[in-house]
This record gives structure tokens, sequence and C-alpha cells, in this order.
């Protein structure tokens, strides 16, 4: 039996879409539209999937008024 790993969300290097609209109250559509924006400084692409740097996408929020 494999157990797994269960790493607390504010440790993660990078989080799911579903993860980053837990920890951001931010909704998962806006969240991926924000992803899909050409300049994205916190999307990391892991083959086709989309995963959000924490930090970059922390940073990105506290400089924001408004998304």
């Amino acid at each position: 039996m494999v157990e797994e790993l269960q790493v607390p969300i504010h440790l993660k290097m990078t989080l799911t879409i579903k993860e980053a609209a837990a920890y951001s109250n931010i909704g998962i559509n806006k969240i991926e539209s924000m992803l899909r924006s050409p300049n994205c400084q916190f999307v990391l692409y892991v083959g086709s999937k989309k995963l959000v740097k924490r930090r970059e996408f922390e940073q990105y929020i506290s400089h924001k008024l408004m998304i």
C-alpha cells in the first residue's frame, strides 16, 4: 500500500487550479482565464497541465486592487 503524502497548501511550491481557488477565494474560471493570459508570471506548464506558482501568485494578488 502506498501512503499519499499530504503537504499543506501554504508549503507547496505549485498549486492546482482548484487548490489556488480554495487558497485565494478566487473562482476557478477566473484563475483559468488569468493563466491563459500571454504574460502570466505564475503559470507553470507540466505537459498540458497548468499549475500555479504559489509565491508568484501571492505577489500578483498582493499588488492588485481589482482582478
